[in-house]
């Protein structure tokens, strides 16, 4: 094992791996590449003894994934025209599946990415197709009428939206990453951390090596360290730690010691051996959907799409939340007078509790909820001021002693907040949002929690169905925020049927 002094640092040590040829001289470390000499991959052996078997590889899941397309929008399509006694039903149904398929195709719907996510955005898919078809029905002269077209194509949305979820939660079960992290001790320490604290990805980081003297905190195994300045045995390095950790994915965070010409070199000698890599981007918050790369002059661009605040979606988004909350106002009513009656009978005070919140734009409205405390709970907040168990503006009180015996079952099943559904069909609020917050709360918000009342408060959102009460305050300001800039329809809807197990779990509810 190569051993080298670090200039400048009282640290020496150990520099590489195992096994690796390490010339560790500063003519060899920084020695030209000889365009004679043709690049091949380090010599690392890689040992697949006890390696678990092959996985599906994503690719051959191709066909499955047309075939869902296809018959997911034709058949409910040609069901819909043959109801309406349209001629040329199957003909139509037929063309229009085969839109959809290479509507699909061309917008990268059926690549398979290195980090194994699901592409697809099935509604904007979907408007696209609309718009096709709506071309071809012009140039051929079609007599058929465009509110049945629409309606024939409304089952094939559907399932395409049911099909990315179920390809997600399969990824997310099936196809975790075993992930070996290079990067210079602090980039290692964030990125682990990050990964680390959250379980809705596909990274599982085996391993470190770091870059450079600095010892990381990460607690991740480090099986070898790459010099400050390019060495010839950089790959060497890499490939011979995530071999022996069996990682299949090379994750870098990229640094002052790791440039372009060392990180080039470095995906030479991964992809040549096999392993995948990719680049940890600075842009954090941004859903991958909005990111789209370009190259110019040699340049990689990432193109970000601005945050969604008006269109097609917005105007969906609209209708879904008023139809939405005036057929659940209908449905629930039943439900509605047992709930008021025991919470009338139970404590003395009125039925509903009305606040003050601020919504889209910092504009305040009254929000409804029932009742779950005392009747002069709000005076007697001050008196439990020091038992605020929130680092941040909100009050948070594990055992409050003003909640009612009602309230706390109510407060469980989150029962209590529906009859903000009354706020959702005025348009104060949103089926899915961040939390509205009261008034006080909001006086002491700075820049960047401002930014949660871009858009209307919602029912529920990612708070809910990510601990609700048991998250920090800074946990739930980046939740609102990744919302605010990332929301979509698919996303609200994904967000409902999480909401439904949350308040099965209960967790975080209090």
């Amino acid at each position: 094992m190569g051993h080298v002094e670090i200039p400048e640092s009282d640290i020496s040590g150990t520099v590489g791996f195992a096994g690796a040829s390490r010339p560790r001289t500063a003519a060899a470390r920084n020695r030209p590449a000889n365009p004679e000499e043709l690049w091949t991959a380090p010599a690392v052996p890689r040992d697949r003894a006890g390696r678990p078997g092959a996985k599906r590889k994503p690719g051959r899941r191709l066909p499955l994934l047309v075939l869902t397309d296809l018959l997911g929008l034709g058949f409910p399509a040609l069901l819909v025209l043959r109801a309406g006694d349209r001629p040329g039903a199957p003909i139509a149904a037929a063309v229009a599946a085969a839109a959809w398929a290479g509507v699909r195709a061309a917008r990268g719907r059926y690549a398979v990415r290195d980090a194994g996510r699901v592409r697809g955005n099935p509604f904007g898919d979907w408007l696209v197709l609309v718009g096709v078809l709506a071309v071809l029905l012009a140039v051929t002269g079609g007599a058929l009428d465009p509110a049945t077209a629409v309606a024939a194509l409304v089952p094939g949305l559907a399932v395409a939206v049911l099909a990315a979820a179920a390809r997600r939660l399969s990824a997310r079960r099936g196809a975790a990453r075993r992930v070996l992290v290079v990067g210079e001790a602090a980039g290692l320490d964030r990125t682990v951390g990050l990964l680390s604290s959250r379980t809705d990805h596909a990274y599982a980081v085996v391993a470190a090596v770091p870059v450079g003297p600095a010892v990381p905190n990460c607690g991740m195994p480090v099986p070898g360290r790459l010099a400050p300045e390019r060495a010839h045995d950089d790959v060497s390095t890499v490939l011979g730690g995530a071999f022996t950790h069996d990682a299949d994915l090379v994750l870098v965070a990229p640094g002052p010691r790791l440039d372009d010409d060392r990180l080039r070199r470095l995906s030479w000698g991964l992809h040549d051996s096999g392993l995948a890599l990719c680049v940890l981007s600075e842009l954090s918050g941004i859903a991958a959907a909005r990111v789209r790369p370009a190259s110019a002059a040699g340049l990689t661009l990432l193109h970000v799409a601005p945050p969604l605040r008006r269109g097609a979606q917005a105007v969906l988004k609209t209708v879904v939340d008023r139809g939405g909350a005036a057929l659940g106002l209908l449905v629930l009513a039943p439900m509605f007078f047992c709930v008021a009656l025991a919470v009338r009978l139970t404590s003395p005070g009125p039925v509903f509790h009305r606040q003050t919140r601020h919504g889209r734009h910092n504009r305040p409205f009254t929000m409804w909820k029932f009742r779950t405390m005392v009747a002069d709970a709000e005076s007697r907040r001050e008196q439990l001021s020091a038992a605020n168990e929130s680092e941040g503006p909100m009050f948070k009180m594990r055992r409050d002693p003003r909640v009612t015996r009602i309230g706390h079952a109510l407060r469980r099943t989150s029962v209590d907040e529906l009859p903000q559904l009354l706020n959702v069909l005025r348009g104060d609020m949103s089926l899915v949002g961040p939390r509205p917050p009261l008034p006080e709360e909001v006086s002491r918000y700075d820049e960047r929690e401002l930014r949660r009342l871009a858009v209307r408060p919602g029912l529920t959102g990612l708070w809910q169905v990510s601990g609700r009460s048991d998250l920090s305050w800074q946990e739930t300001v980046s939740l609102d925020l990744w919302y605010v800039d990332n929301w979509s329809v698919a996303t609200d809807m994904g967000l409902i049927a999480r909401t439904v197990r949350a308040v099965t779990d209960g967790r975080g509810a209090y």
